[in-house]
């Protein structure tokens, strides 16, 4: 029965803190074009969408890793994982807040803050 409710402890958390913290690793590790959206509004998803560019592979692995550190400090659970740093676009799906790490070109591609236009944009950091 404890350990139950430390599991469902550990899964509730401050999405809006969690999502502020994610941006905080992605302009330590000096990712471009950061961008919080608040997509609660307009979908049951998640209520944020984290989006930042890295500008090689290298970066984006730094990012990936950087920002799942941060999150196991914070005993925030990892849900799903895909993407590798070679396909241009990694996915870390921490319940509430969605991250995700692009190379320039699928970030233009993929466009998320056009496809999710009515959400708010909550920061934007070039």
């Amino acid at each position: 029965m404890q350990q139950t409710q430390q599991t469902a402890a550990r899964r509730e958390y401050d999405a809006a803190s969690v999502a502020r913290d994610i941006v905080d690793v992605a302009v330590d590790k000096k990712a471009n074009d950061v961008t919080l959206l608040h997509i609660g509004m307009v979908t049951t998803l998640a209520d944020f969408f984290v989006i930042a560019t890295g500008t090689s592979e290298r970066q984006l692995n730094a990012l990936r890793s950087a920002i799942q550190d941060r999150m196991k400090e914070s005993d925030i659970h990892l849900f799903h994982y895909e993407g590798v740093p070679s396909d241009g676009w990694i996915l870390l799906d921490y319940g509430q807040v969605i991250v995700h790490l692009f190379a320039p070109e699928q970030r233009d591609y993929y466009d998320l803050e056009r496809r999710w236009n009515e959400a708010s944009t909550l920061l934007k950091i070039q």
